[in-house]
C-alpha cells in the first residue's frame, strides 16, 4: 500500500520537477495542496486562474486540495490556513508534505519547523541540484511552461508571457537563477510527460500588480 503525502503546488516547474522525481519511486499516492489569493481566485504568486489548476490537476490524475489565503496575508494567516488543512489530511494517515524547493535555506527551516510543531515531516526531492541542470532537464524531459510572474526588479517584464525553452535560459541575465529560485519569476506548466493532456489556454494582458509583472492565461473552452 502506497504512503499518502501531500505536495505543495505551485503549478510551475519547481513543484512540477519535484512531482517527476516522487513519482519516479512509484512508492507514494499523492495529493496536490495549493493556495488560491481571495478575490483575485488565482495561484498565489503565481497568478493563474484557479479553473486552469484545476484543468492541471485533472490532467494529471491527481488530487488537488485548495488553500484559500486573503489578499495581502501575512505569514500568520498563510501559517493558520495551511495547518488547518494539513491537519485534515494528517487525520486521514498523512505524515509528510513535499516541497519543491531546491536551495533556500531559511525557507526550508522554516517550513521543518512549521511541520514538526503539528508532527510531521519535510520532503525535498530536488533539494540541492543544480537549478541549470534542472532546467535544462526539465525542458529535454518534454515539459512546457510559460513565466506567469516576473520581479522587475531583477528581471525585464519582457519575459512575462514567454514560454520557458532554450532561448529563454539563455537570454537570462547573468544574476538570475536559471529556475528562478530567488522569486525572479514564476512560471505555470501545461504540458510534459506527466500529463494526460496539454492544458490548452491563450496569452492574454500582462498587466503590473503588487509591484510584479503578471501575464493573464485565458483558459480555452
Amino acid at each position: 500500500m502506497k504512503e499518502k503525502i501531500l505536495l505543495s503546488w505551485s503549478g510551475g516547474k519547481d513543484s512540477c520537477m519535484a512531482l517527476y522525481e516522487i513519482q519516479r519511486s512509484q512508492s507514494y499516492e499523492i495529493i496536490l495542496i495549493t493556495t488560491v489569493t481571495e478575490g483575485y481566485d488565482r495561484i498565489s504568486m503565481h497568478g493563474v486562474r484557479r479553473i486552469l489548476l484545476e484543468r492541471q490537476a485533472e490532467s494529471l490524475g491527481l488530487g488537488l486540495t485548495k488553500i484559500y489565503i486573503p489578499q495581502n496575508a501575512t505569514n500568520e494567516d498563510y501559517e493558520l490556513r495551511m495547518k488547518e488543512a494539513i491537519a485534515k489530511h494528517q487525520k486521514e494517515g498523512v505524515g509528510s508534505v513535499a516541497f519543491g524547493d531546491i536551495f533556500l535555506e531559511d525557507l526550508r527551516k522554516y517550513r521543518e519547523e512549521n511541520l514538526l510543531r503539528i508532527g510531521m515531516r519535510g520532503m525535498f526531492p530536488i533539494w540541492r541540484r543544480d537549478t541549470s541542470e534542472l532546467i535544462r532537464r526539465f525542458i529535454d524531459s518534454g515539459f512546457k511552461a510559460i513565466v506567469t510572474c516576473v520581479d522587475p526588479k531583477v528581471l525585464n517584464p519582457s519575459f512575462a508571457g514567454r514560454v520557458i525553452d532554450d532561448d529563454f535560459i539563455n537570454q537570462l541575465p547573468a544574476q538570475v537563477d536559471p529556475c528562478g529560485e530567488d522569486g525572479e519569476f514564476h512560471s505555470f506548466v501545461f504540458d510534459g510527460p506527466i500529463f494526460r493532456k496539454e492544458i490548452k489556454f491563450s496569452v492574454g494582458e500582462v498587466v503590473l500588480r503588487d509591484s510584479f509583472y503578471f501575464c493573464d492565461l485565458l483558459p480555452d473552452e
